[in-house]
């Protein structure tokens, strides 16, 4: 990872995550709102759906020891420690991040819980460490999206489960993108600190080289795409409109970008992707 996304990636989320906290929680991820994305709930609510429906759908019924990459202020991986009663370990690029997470571990309580800085692309632990790998939102963080999963896949248990779930671009096996839809993603790209997003079956061409088992992929684009909307209308509040103007130029260049999601769902363009698989 460049020094220079590495220190663009943590500034933006060491001056974003407490205003994100602040105003819409610990769990920094898209909500589940139905398969067809039709189904009115609470924002938070829908967050924890999204976890929940993707243990499901990744068929996890227990883990003992699970990492969390990119895990922000720790919002899944104390959701999946409380829930299964497991040791959990969060690495994040944020120092802001990591320094809060553990607050908030200690505040609930959940003693076998860490959080540390750490580069996804070079883990600092030992092969076969951890029954459950999960990635929720930070595959589009990583410039090298195979060395990427071929740590997830180094650190994983054999046996144990992997799952990913990334923003990504649509399919491009018949027809290759726009110059207008490589502009509109280089416009996320920039004002999320992305190095470049790739396709779901790029995705799981990579998977199969690793090589894991039992591969699942998925596209959930309909049941979170509601997400964006809901970000929106609550970005627009007195309070959260002070706290960006606290929060620095980068956090309130993201929000007022927050309609380039919005409109890369709705023309196809962006794609929420999911990988699963065993090792």
């Amino acid at each position: 990872m460049s020094a220079t996304l590495y220190q663009q990636i943590q500034q933006f989320y060491d001056a974003s995550s407490g205003l994100w906290e602040q105003i819409w929680g610990e769990h920094m991820h898209h909500g589940y709102y139905g398969s067809d994305g039709n189904e009115n709930k609470d924002r938070r609510q829908a967050q924890i759906d999204l976890i929940e429906e993707l243990l499901k759908w990744a068929g996890v019924q227990t883990a003992e020891n699970i990492l969390d990459v990119g895990c922000g202020i720790g919002g899944s991986s104390l959701y999946l420690a409380e829930k299964f009663n497991a040791q959990a370990t969060g690495i994040t690029l944020s120092p802001v991040q990591a320094a809060r997470a553990t607050e908030r571990a200690l505040e609930a309580g959940l003693m076998r819980t860490q959080f540390q800085v750490a580069n996804a692309q070079a883990m600092p632990f030992a092969d076969n460490s951890f029954d459950l790998v999960w990635s929720l939102e930070s595959g589009e963080h990583m410039p090298d999206k195979t060395k990427f999963m071929e740590e997830c896949y180094r650190v994983l248990k054999p046996g144990g489960i992997f799952i990913m779930v990334t923003w990504c671009h649509r399919p491009t096996n018949e027809s290759p993108l726009t110059a207008d839809e490589q502009k509109h993603l280089e416009d996320i790209y920039r004002v999320y600190c992305l190095p470049y997003v790739i396709s779901l079956p790029e995705y799981e061409a990579i998977a199969r080289q690793l090589p894991l088992n039992n591969i699942r992929t998925a596209d959930w684009s309909k049941a979170v795409a509601p997400f964006w909307n809901v970000v929106i209308d609550s970005a627009f509040t007195p309070q959260a409109l002070w706290g960006l103007l606290n929060a620095g130029w980068t956090t309130i260049q993201g929000a007022l970008s927050l309609g380039l999601m919005r409109r890369g769902y709705q023309r196809g363009l962006i794609r929420f992707g999911l990988v699963s698989g065993i090792k």
